[in-house]
């Protein structure tokens, strides 16, 4: 299969599950050696989870299906440009190469607009929208530390 292939995967994944009242029109496809192993589509407001973008349903599918925290030597293809939550989800689980359709600037022009969230990431946390406050400073570092003293743990 071709690229385009997938990427029309992706899309007809979006439109079939919007159609069925699944969720909005996002769908998400992972190849690994030219084979589809795993897909997504939005599920937002079937699961009750503002989580459960394509990209990432289809993430935590394929690692499922590899069982592996890592999808290194896998591609996603995806119908839209991912947000800031997928874009970190991609990259956390080592994905390759991402193919988009839809921009950003497509899904702002039909009310998924992530600007706000692409322009409060550099902020300060005091000049953030959504107040952030530190706590018990100390009593979390002594976790962290543990961790980084805990022989046989599993990086990531």
């Amino acid at each position: 299969m071709k690229d385009s292939d997938f990427m029309r995967r992706a899309i007809a994944l979006s439109a079939e599950m919007m159609r069925a009242g699944k969720g909005g029109p996002f769908g998400a496809v992972i190849v690994k050696g030219g084979t589809i192993i795993a897909e997504g589509h939005n599920m937002v407001t079937s699961a009750n989870d503002p989580t459960a973008h394509a990209e990432v349903v289809a993430i935590r599918a394929a690692c499922r299906s590899l069982k592996s925290f890592s999808l290194e030597g896998c591609r996603i293809y995806t119908s839209c440009e991912p947000c800031p939550m997928c874009l970190g989800a991609i990259y956390w689980a080592r994905l390759d190469r991402v193919y988009f359709a839809n921009t950003r600037a497509d899904a702002a022009a039909i009310g998924f607009d992530d600007s706000h969230i692409y322009d409060e990431i550099p902020l300060p946390l005091e000049r953030r929208s959504v107040p952030m406050r530190r706590l018990l400073k100390r009593e979390a570092l002594t976790v962290f530390r543990e961790w980084d003293r805990m022989p046989g743990k599993v990086p990531y």
